[in-house]
């Protein structure tokens, strides 16, 4: 299998089938990214001691000129680099006790050894893990999934304008109901979605930095006179850009972390309502799939254009959301002050959100293959006058007509009803004014549609 392209040789969609995807969050959330990111913590925690840590001789003499080449171990981090952490924790077995050493190494390169022994001090593993994570939830989400979620709204916004005046025989419970306006339909979930991703904006990544059960104990040891939980918060908050957590055992609660997951999964269950939906509306040929030509449909039926990008879509959000729900239910959860078990859940993140990414593209690629068929459409409203009893016992009642409800009922309940029929009631209604029945006389399914196309424009 040496000729065979490695993306075919993977077992997870995500770096074979859909290996776009697995290419977009890879900056982001792959094995690389979490190395990069631990080595980014740490050295910006060096250089936060330098430039704050007013107790220690040895800081206080380094030339604050040369800042920019620590900073610059982790802005130029490369591939070279990458290998050579891996290889470190091929001898210590601890991956970021692995950073630290090639931090170290780098700095002795730079003849900066005196600053060795202050790479990772009073930190715990987890204080560099969890602003590591942290960091890279923010960016993945900022910089990949949110706009490809904002690419979704988009796209159903300008559905919502563009369609707000044709009217559609509404379904409720899967029977025809009183109509609606295809627009309008697209509008409910521009403002479902548009919520649903601004939850997921507003949470805050939240980060700790604190030591080994989170009381700051070895570093306050070492340097008695400093406010640690001040210069904490200001290193989470000013240098990583994070917000601080100040209560925590010897890991980040996560707890932020989970609501991040919860609302991207409801994000996707919003998703998978639409989903469906445009799944039943082209199988009711209310839209008409764009035929993509040297497409196959079935490999067997030559007729067929089936709704695959929505199907794929609905398949891949009930894997996002079986992931994330995991990782909700697991990262809150550790025995006593640690346990390691968050630590291999983690890795999972980048799935979970990657799903959701694979999910919204198939999303946006079945809505740019349909166009509605107004004509079927209009069969469809045309076929469906008992819908009018609706509004017409509502007129009745109007005029205190105790069984105006009764009288609809058995006129239309589980029938088809002509436009003869509903004219021919309506003409025998003598409590009512000639007004109100001129009014009636003038619906039809296509028009009674309410404030439908006003919401749709909204």
């Amino acid at each position: 299998m040496n000729n065979i392209s490695s993306k075919y040789l993977a077992i997870c969609p995500l770096d074979g089938r859909y290996s776009e995807i697995g290419e977009a969050l890879a900056p982001y959330f792959s094995e690389y990214a979490l190395v990069k990111n631990r080595v980014w913590v740490e050295v910006n925690w060096l250089v936060f001691l330098l430039e704050n840590l007013k107790e220690s001789e040895i800081l206080n003499k380094f030339p604050k000129k040369r800042l920019t080449e620590i900073l610059d171990i982790s802005e130029s981090f490369s591939e070279k680099d990458f290998m050579r952490v891996k290889e470190i924790e091929k001898v210590t077995n601890h991956d970021v006790k692995a950073v630290e050493i090639f931090v170290g190494e780098k700095l002795k390169e730079k003849e900066m050894g005196e600053l060795v022994s202050y790479v990772h001090i009073g930190c715990t593993s987890e204080d560099i893990n969890n602003t590591a994570y942290a960091n890279m939830i923010k960016n993945g989400l900022a910089k990949v999934w949110i706009p490809e979620a904002n690419n979704l709204i988009n796209i159903l916004t300008d559905f919502a304008k563009k369609f707000a005046g044709i009217p559609m025989l509404a379904h409720t419970h899967g029977q025809p109901a009183t109509p609606t306006t295809v627009g309008k339909e697209f509008k409910i979930y521009v403002h479902r979605l548009k919520n649903s991703l601004n939850d997921v904006i507003e949470i805050k990544e939240t980060a700790k930095f604190n030591g080994a059960t989170g009381n700051y104990s070895a570093i306050s040891v070492a340097f008695p006179n400093e406010n640690w939980e001040e210069l904490s918060k200001k290193f989470i908050e000013e240098k990583l850009q994070l917000t601080f957590n100040p209560l925590t055992t010897q890991i980040e609660g996560h707890d932020n972390m989970c609501h991040i997951f919860d609302g991207i999964r409801h994000f996707n269950n919003v998703m998978l309502d639409l989903v469906r939906d445009m799944w039943l509306y082209i199988s009711k040929n209310y839209f008409k799939q764009i035929v993509i030509k040297n497409e196959v449909g079935s490999s067997t039926m030559p007729h067929k254009v089936n709704p695959i990008k929505f199907e794929n879509s609905e398949a891949n959000i009930d894997i996002s959301n079986n992931i994330l729900v995991g990782l909700s239910n697991k990262l809150p959860v550790s025995r006593m002050q640690r346990d390691l078990s968050d630590s291999s859940s983690q890795r999972n993140i980048g799935m979970g959100i990657g799903y959701s990414l694979q999910a919204i593209k198939q999303a946006i690629s079945g809505l740019k293959r349909v166009e509605v068929n107004e004509e079927e459409i209009s069969k469809a409203l045309e076929s469906n006058w008992e819908v009018l009893a609706e509004p017409i016992q509502t007129v009745l009642r109007k005029y205190g007509i105790p069984d105006a409800y009764d009288r609809l009922k058995e006129l239309t309940r589980g029938k088809r009803i002509s436009k003869e029929d509903i004219k021919d009631f309506i003409n025998s209604l003598d409590v009512i004014t000639n007004e109100d029945k001129e009014n009636l006389l003038k619906l039809t399914p296509e028009n009674y549609i309410g404030y439908a196309e006003k919401l749709a424009k909204k």
